[in-house]
């Protein structure tokens, strides 16, 4: 206990101190600590209750703490107190205990803390009780002590009171009736408490209500009316007891109407007899039409409504709610006297409207139209709307004409909007007078009335030229009018209004890309009227402007297929310029692929679908494009880009190979058409698709069988003719890698050699061993093709001997009589097959290279040349006879001369 009482005067001397920091933690504590079951306790906790309490409530706390601290602490005071209570406590003590007790219950139920409340509750009716019987006990019948009894009478009824609402909080109802009951029981003592009783069970009831448990809300309200009935004079009122009951009948009418029907009609009769109000006698209507009763018991209801002077707008309420529940010939009847009865308010019209409404709803079309017709003659002789009412007619009009347009009845949807039409001044400026102008125009239109469609659009035009809905207008008239330049202008002007600040009327539905759908509407309009110009300008604008890239990949299949029909039928200049179209849109549809951002499954398929599709246009138009290879590298190119958006399925993977294969044969044929100084960018370009394209190649050779497939020697073709024109020495490899083929064929060899020296590419030695391996594998072959042999030979003979002096050297000389050699060898084999002009040449170039060594001095060598060229002449046909005799004749010319220059040259010796 020592413990105890240490920590609590330690806590609250802590609590007390005017700059503490850690208030909330100090309270806890306190709040935590155990209080010891011997009492009582040390009387000198006592001042430490008193602290606490007056530092909860002080002023100088102010919004330092929380309801639920302030709680905590006033409920640790109140322990104290009443543990270090004595066994016959002083009156004055016993007074402090009810002070704190009943307000430390208060404070908890104000928490929501039902259950901490009970407790000191009871505590407070406990000492009220001990209290009242010492007051009895003493009583001489003097002023004084009754005065205390009453008091004390009062505050027991109070917290009475506050036990009946911790136990409704906790869902005991029997045991709040009991403390009601109770409170009831001390109000002839306590008139003065009735008002402050009756409005506790009013908020019972409003809370029972509230939580639809009609049965006990209604046991509360009908209290709250009872106690405000026990005195007049201390009642809460005539008013306050009518809305008791009205609410007594709505919790009736919500609980179940036909068993408890006339409880619900006595409380509201009731209610309205003690004070009449709006609410109280459409309450009335409301329950006579959910009990089913007759049409004259309803009709007294809506007479006493309409003669106790309620606002039109409970009058109105109150026809609406007859229309509900199919009371419509009440309804009608209740109408027109209400319209009768405030003929002269300047609110009759929303009377009127809603009069038409009905009708309207109904199917009584003419007789709607026959008071719509008497509003607008009013309009005009001083008998106008007010502009709330006139806006709500408006909309009625519109709505009528809108379902009519659906159902494609426009004549009718044309006479509403005219009604609407009817209300507006001439010349007056308004948007929605452009709305209702531009929807007549569309009526019009449908009616095949154009000149009076365009004077509509016109009036559009003045009153809101800068409305995309307005310039959509002015775009369908010029379609119909075939004026392409006026559509033009219009499309421009709807996609410039969609970026630019949006007015009020357009600003919700541009927001969910209305400009975009109108520019969509705008390509079929035109399409439907065979312009297809002023279609692709449409889609076009929507391709440039929209941020839906579904939709503009949608915009841009219809471009394509438009430029593709175009296409079929243009040639020349005029084709390739649709060409280059068609390539843009391809462009851009791989960029809106790209964007497409991967999501739900059928997100990622829509997209693997419309890759495919703009690839396989691609790939078609590639086909088409023969005459011009940049375009056709082009293609190829978006072909493979779009390509990669598909799963890389084996199909897919041949035409990404194909794709590449076809853009480096493209690059390569623009470069050989190009000049010298212009190739290098086509020759990098082909290199970087031949390097993609080796490794698509690779995947697909580990994915299947590709033994027949010749990719890789067009691969390492392009590569050598790439590098060897880009002057690369690894050119060298790509010849070393061919070599290393299996089965390598003769003619990839002949075009490699061939490659080597086509300008600017300059590789005689890679030329001369391809050519040798081309011609060592002809000789090979079963049935040699002598021309490809003798072709062979030629080369290597062209490419070795020496061209001037300069060149002669004796290692070139010995190389080139191989090769002599080897072409004799293969004209013995078959001499007839061999071609007489190749011999021929053979023949000249021998004796030319001896002639050339004569003139060098280098006798024997310049004997063995010539008569190398004069073995050639046995071989000759058709020639060899005007030969013989010119060639015999030059070659002992030739040998006389190198006899006389030998023994010259022995001579000076």
């Amino acid at each position: 206990m020592d413990m105890f009482v240490s920590n609590v005067k330690c806590l609250t001397e802590r609590l007390l101190q005017k700059q503490l920091a850690n208030t909330d933690e100090v309270i806890e504590k306190l709040f935590c600590e155990e209080f010891p079951r011997v009492t009582p306790l040390d009387p000198q906790l006592e001042e430490s209750a008193i602290q606490l309490w007056n530092w909860a409530v002080t002023k100088r706390v102010g919004t330092a703490i929380n309801e639920h601290q302030k709680a905590k602490v006033r409920h640790v005071a109140c322990r104290l107190l009443y543990s270090c209570e004595p066994e016959n406590p002083a009156e004055g003590a016993v007074r402090k205990q009810i002070l704190m007790a009943s307000k430390t219950g208060r404070t908890w139920l104000d928490c929501k803390k039902p259950q901490l409340a009970d407790n000191f509750l009871s505590l407070a009716v406990k000492s009220l009780e001990t209290l009242y019987s010492r007051l009895t006990s003493r009583d001489h019948g003097g002023a004084d002590i009754n005065t205390s009894k009453g008091d004390v009478e009062k505050d027991l009824l109070r917290v009475l009171s506050y036990q009946a609402e911790s136990a409704l909080a906790q869902e005991n109802h029997q045991e709040a009736v009991a403390c009601m009951q109770r409170c009831k029981d001390m109000l002839l003592r306590l008139p003065k408490e009735t008002g402050y009783l009756s409005l506790m069970c009013y908020n019972f009831g409003v809370d029972s209500y509230n939580m639809k448990k009609y049965e006990e809300s209604s046991f509360w309200l009908s209290q709250s009316y009872d106690i405000g009935k026990m005195n007049i004079k201390y009642s809460p009122g005539a008013e306050v007891q009518a809305k008791v009951l009205r609410l007594l009948a709505t919790v009736y009418l919500k609980w179940d109407c036909q068993q408890v029907q006339e409880k619900a009609l006595n409380a509201v009769n009731l209610a309205n007899k003690e004070s009449v109000h709006p609410s109280g006698l459409y309450l009335k209507i409301r329950i006579l039409l959910r009990c089913g009763a007759q049409d004259d018991h309803v009709r007294a209801g809506v007479t006493e409504l309409l003669e106790s002077e309620v606002p039109l707008e409970v009058c109105l309420s109150t026809v609406k709610l007859l229309m509900s529940e199919d009371r419509e010939t009440l309804a009608f009847d209740y109408l027109k006297r209400v319209c009768q009865h405030f003929e002269s308010s300047p609110e009759l019209g929303s009377a009127l409207v809603l009069h038409i409404e009905l009708l309207l709803q109904r199917g009584k079309e003419l007789l709607g139209k026959q008071k719509i017709e008497d509003i607008i003659t009013g309009h005009y002789t001083g008998k106008q709307l007010s502009p709330q009412t006139l806006t709500c007619l408006h909309l009625l009009l519109w709505d009528k004409a809108s379902k009519n347009f659906e159902t494609k009845n426009f004549s009718e949807a044309l006479q509403w909007y005219n009604y609407s039409l009817s209300f507006y001044k001439a010349g007056q400026m308004e948007p929605n007078l452009a709305k209702l102008q531009r929807n007549r125009a569309s009526c019009l239109l449908q009616l095949q009335q154009l000149d009076k469609a365009k004077e509509a659009i016109k009036e559009a035009e003045r009153c809101d030229p800068n409305s995309i809905f307005t310039q959509f207008s002015v775009y369908k008239i010029a379609v119909l009018e075939n004026n392409v330049e006026k559509a033009a202008e219009a499309v421009k002007a709807i996609a410039a209004l969609a970026q630019g600040p949006l007015t009020s009327e357009d600003r919700l539905l541009v927001a969910e890309n209305a400009a975009s759908n109108l520019l969509s509407l705008a390509a079929q309009i035109a399409l439907e009227n065979e312009q297809q110009d002023t279609a692709m300008k449409a889609l076009e604008s929507l391709c440039e402007h929209s941020k839906d890239e579904a939709q503009v990949l949608t915009a841009l299949r219809c471009l394509v297929r438009l430029v593709l029909s175009t296409i079929e039928k243009a040639s020349g200049e005029m084709g390739h310029a649709n060409l280059d179209i068609l390539l843009s849109y391809l462009k851009m549809a791989l960029q809106k692929v790209s964007q497409l951002s991967p999501g739900p499954s059928m997100a990622v398929e829509q997209r693997t679908e419309d890759a495919n599709w703009f690839r396989k246009i691609a790939w078609n138009s590639a086909l088409q494009c023969e005459s011009s290879p940049d375009r056709m590298r082009d293609f190829f190119l978006f072909s493979y880009q779009l390509s990669q958006f598909c799963p890389p399925d084996r199909a897919v993977l041949m035409g990404q190979k194909t794709c590449l294969l076809m853009a480096a044969a493209a690059s390569l044929e623009l470069c050989r058409k190009s000049p010298h100084s212009d190739q290098t960018e086509q020759l990098t370009q082909a290199l970087e698709h031949i390097q993609i394209c080796w490794e698509v190649w690779k995947t697909l050779k580990a994915s299947g069988d590709n033994s027949k497939d010749p990719t890789n020697i067009l691969l390492l073709l392009y590569e050598f003719e790439a590098r060897a024109k880009l002057n690369d020495p690894k050119v060298e490899t790509v010849l070393e890698s061919v070599l290393e083929l299996d089965n390598v064929e003769i003619k990839v060899l002949e075009t490699m050699a061939a490659l080597a020296m086509e300008p600017p590419a300059h590789f005689p030695l890679l030329c001369k061993k391809a050519l040798r391996i081309a011609l060592s594998l002809h000789r090979k072959q079963p049935q040699a093709d002598l021309a490809r042999c003798s072709q062979c030979v030629h080369s290597l003979i062209q490419l070795s001997l020496p061209s001037g002096v300069s060149d002669v050297e004796a290692r070139v000389l010995e190389e080139v009589w191989g090769y002599y050699e080897e072409a004799l060898s293969i004209i013995t084999t078959a001499p007839e097959d061999f071609p007489e002009m190749e011999i021929l040449w053979l023949l000249t170039r021998a004796w030319n290279t001896g002639i050339l060594l004569y003139s060098l001095a280098q006798y024997p060598e310049a004997e063995r040349w010539c008569g190398l060229g004069m073995s050639f002449l046995r071989h000759l046909g058709s020639l060899q006879e005007s030969y013989q005799t010119q060639m015999s004749g030059l070659y002992s010319e030739v040998l006389d001369r190198l006899d006389k220059a030998k023994k010259n040259l022995i001579m000076e010796e």
